[in-house]
């Protein structure tokens, strides 16, 4: 039979209670045995502790174990074995984020306004920053909660798609404990990556402890430069940092637990693969004519990328008894330089405007600067009593301050440009930015205010059938000014200012078929902020592209209805969870590059949807052996056809696909584990990963292959120079194996293969200009390497 509100509110208290773990942040993964002899994943997805089994939409835990069994050291790793979730890796510390086909395209540096469409968590703080979601280390995690479909009643704006939350180790009080692990790797065969890692807990008398984590990670280049400023593997880079919590129990009812995070992310290049540079391509005549080869780019500067990330959070717990009482206070300073080499988008600029092969050959350095501070505010109440009828409510607060910042230093430009176009002319368009040599300035301060009341209430009409309703309120502000200067500018100096306010519902249905089989049904609404646009930078546009993006200035919020069915069943030896669903998405917030302008904008499309199905299953056929399945099927596609010339320029067309989304991807996984002697294990393992094909951008699919016409008279090229690309993305494999050995005392060796057969992965398609400075792609990593030992005590 199925088992009653007070069963399962036992059993979960009992592997509370059992773990000797405080109830501090978030409660760990913890096994307990149900009556048919399975054992259930504790989580905290609805904001309560409860089972996988019990939660009832679709979500995937990724324990510890699993981890590290995978290997895996990013999200991207973990996605591999997530059904429905797809992460564009463009770099360390920049990965897009997608879940069941809600995607609006490829964010870019420069467009530090749009918001993001799937939440992520550390712990109970949110740390979502559109592009620039911090990627920390994943060492000392206890799990990886997916959240998938739109979470907007109890995690906000952000969680449109879906919530991923990364759930740390919490300190326990009464244990000494510690793991250390060191790696090291070897990348395309030629260069070296490691890490080593550490994490301490250790008890501070009776009532507190603490948790110590620190990390450091060398990560080896897999991209040649040819150029003045060439060079091999110019895309390696460190990231190191650490992570104190402490947790004290003043009373048995009352927990308090302050964390400080930090983490530096510096990276010396970017994981872009060229095929048409205005510097170096087939086509020139006066300089040497280049064909790239694959993993290869071409610098006139060294480029690099730096995120320093500070948090600050505090979480206390109080018991009252029927109630427990939750506050989350929580603070992030962000510091993030994106520095690139922009000479090509510059020297092409210089090319239209007749100057002479030296100023077309001056370096020109991009330099996005991000400024965050964010502080949020969350407190909620939970019934904690054996009774039909459980509830949370709760009300959350955010602040952000970011200022972003762009320049363009070229040194001697100022010279150039004020002999071909006039004495002065550098002075006369700076608007008040000192630096006459950057053609291109920018200040954008945000301020940005949420408030937003919520609660779910889960009320079961019988044993086997429960009903949850829940609801959230919110009210957001924000103010922008926009200020720039420099030739390649407007002269703009401006206030926006946009505001919005609504309520997000969830209706949810659960049934207990029976112990080991439960259905779900749900519908449910997600919503993502609004925004506003940077103006183009008109100078560099041509008159047409002017004319057709020119009108898009604020965007509107999105929302999406969201309809599923699903079930979740496990047994001996096995478990099986599959949804089908339908997302019904308005005001979709497409990304898309603005033609010749060197702009990007957002905009609005009516309809959208999608809809597919998921599954995730495991079997163990004898002891020791496992196989593992995950895999989607997705239609996502626009609704809509916008009029005239716009359809073809942006691709928004009625069954034209959503960007970035595979329509199949799936992966397998299998170990095999046996004794070796009396005290040690052994065990092979191989995972599998398929993603379909995709594209960039909506107007990828328009034209296609596109023709892209080069035709600027710099280097001999001829003016009917083009290059055509088939800017569809290759569907991709990935074979990846392992082996370790398990001794007793907490000792593993393991050795790995990623990327067995050295696939060149085609991650995004990279343009500048459309097409008159720089053509790429952005790549995944090529065939590495590894061996890694961890000592757990």
């Amino acid at each position: 039979m199925a088992f009653s509100a007070s069963y399962k509110i036992s059993a979960i208290r009992a592997a509370l209670l059992g773990s000797c773990a405080c109830a501090c942040a978030a409660s760990p993964v913890l096994a307990q045995e149900e009556p048919s002899g399975q054992n259930v994943i504790v989580v905290t997805a609805t904001k309560r502790a409860t089972t996988v089994q019990d939660v009832p939409f679709s979500i995937n835990a990724q324990t510890q174990e699993d981890l590290q069994k995978s290997g895996a050291v990013t999200l991207e790793d973990v996605s591999r074995n997530v059904a429905g979730l797809s992460v564009q890796n463009l770099g360390p510390g920049q990965s897009q984020v997608s879940v069941r086909g809600v995607s609006a395209g490829q964010v870019v540096r420069d467009q530090p306004g749009v918001k993001e469409q799937v939440g992520v968590y550390f712990d109970e703080s949110v740390i979502s920053l559109s592009l620039f979601t911090p990627d920390l280390d994943l060492f000392d995690l206890n799990r990886v909660e997916t959240l998938r479909g739109p979470q907007g009643t109890l995690f906000g704006s952000g969680s449109v798609g879906g919530t991923i939350r990364y759930i740390t180790n919490q300190p326990k009080i009464g244990q000494t404990e510690g793991t250390v692990e060191a790696n090291m790797n070897l990348v395309d065969g030629d260069d070296i990556g490691y890490h080593l890692k550490g994490a301490v807990n250790v008890p501070l008398g009776d009532k507190a402890a603490a948790r110590v984590v620190g990390y450091f990670t060398e990560y080896g280049g897999f991209v040649d430069a040819i150029g003045p400023a060439g060079g091999k593997n110019i895309n390696g880079g460190q990231r190191y940092g650490g992570r104190i919590a402490v947790s004290f129990e003043p009373t048995p009812d009352f927990t308090i637990t302050p964390r400080v995070v930090y983490q530096k992310i510096d990276v010396d290049g970017f994981n872009r693969q060229e095929i048409y540079n205005l510097y170096a391509n087939p086509y020139t005549t006066t300089r040497p004519a280049v064909t790239f080869d694959e993993r290869q780019q071409y610098l006139l500067l060294r480029e690099g990328f730096t995120d320093e990330t500070w948090i600050a959070d505090l979480v206390m717990r109080l018991d009252l008894g029927s109630v427990e009482a939750t506050s989350v206070t929580s603070y992030t300073n962000r510091e993030i330089l994106v520095s690139r080499d922009a000479s090509a988008l510059t020297g092409s600029v210089s090319v239209d405007l007749g100057y002479p092969d030296s100023g077309v050959l001056l370096p020109s350095n991009l330099r996005d600067t991000t400024d965050l501070e964010s502080f949020t505010q969350e407190l909620r109440f939970a019934s904690d009593y054996d009774s039909p009828f459980q509830w949370v409510i709760g009300g959350f607060y955010s602040k952000t301050d970011r200022f972003y910042r762009q320049r363009l230093p070229t040194p001697g430009y100022a010279a150039v440009t004020d002999a071909v176009l006039g004495a002065g002319t550098s002075a006369a368009v700076a608007n008040g930015f000192t630096n006459l040599d950057s053609p291109y300035n920018a200040d954008l301060p945000y301020d940005i205010k949420q408030i937003a009341i919520f609660g779910e209430g889960t009320y079961e009409l019988t044993d086997a059938f429960a009903v949850t309703l829940g609801a959230r309120y919110y009210d957001f502000e924000e103010e922008r000014s926009f200020v720039s200067g420099g030739l390649f500018a407007n002269g703009d100096n401006r206030t926006d200012k946009t505001s919005s306010s609504g309520i997000s519902p969830r209706l949810l249905l659960s049934y207990d078929v029976s112990p080991g089989l439960t259905l779900n049904a749900q519908a449910s609404k997600g919503f993502r902020l609004g925004g506003v646009n940077d103006p183009l930078n008109i100078p560099l546009c041509s008159t047409a592209d002017a004319a057709l993006f020119g009108g898009f200035q604020d965007y509107d919020d999105e929302s999406l209805w969201n309809y599923e069915v699903g079930g979740k069943a496990q047994g001996n030896g096995y478990y099986f969870n599959a949804a089908a669903f339908y997302n019904d998405i308005k005001n979709l917030q497409v990304t898309l590059d603005a033609g010749s302008c060197s702009s990007r904008i957002v905009f609005n499309v009516d309809k959208a949807h999608s809809m597919g199905v998921e599954a995730e299953f495991g079997i163990t056929p004898t002891d020791g052996f496992d196989l593992t399945f995950a895999g989607s099927l997705i239609e996502a596609e626009f609704d809509t056809t916008l009029p005239g010339s716009l359809t073809t320029a942006t691709g928004i067309r009625e069954g034209n696909r959503l960007p970035s989304v595979p329509k199949f991807q799936f992966s397998v996984s299998g170990s095999y584990e046996w004794p070796v002697s009396d005290g040690a294990d052994a065990y092979l393992a191989a995972s599998f990963q398929h993603v379909g094909t995709r594209y960039t951008q909506p107007s990828d699919q328009e034209l296609n292959p596109r023709v892209f016409t080069h035709g600027l008279p710099f280097g001999g090229q001829p003016a009917g120079a083009t290059t055509t690309v088939d800017l569809q993305l290759p569907s991709y494999e990935l074979l990846n194996l392992s082996a370790g050995v398990d001794f007793d005392g907490g000792l593993s060796v393991i050795a790995y293969i990623n990327n067995v057969f050295d696939e060149n992965t085609l991650l995004s398609f990279d343009r500048e200009r459309g097409g008159r400075a720089r053509l790429g792609y952005s790549i995944g990593q090529p065939r590495t390497f590894g061996m890694t030992v961890r000592k757990s005590f």
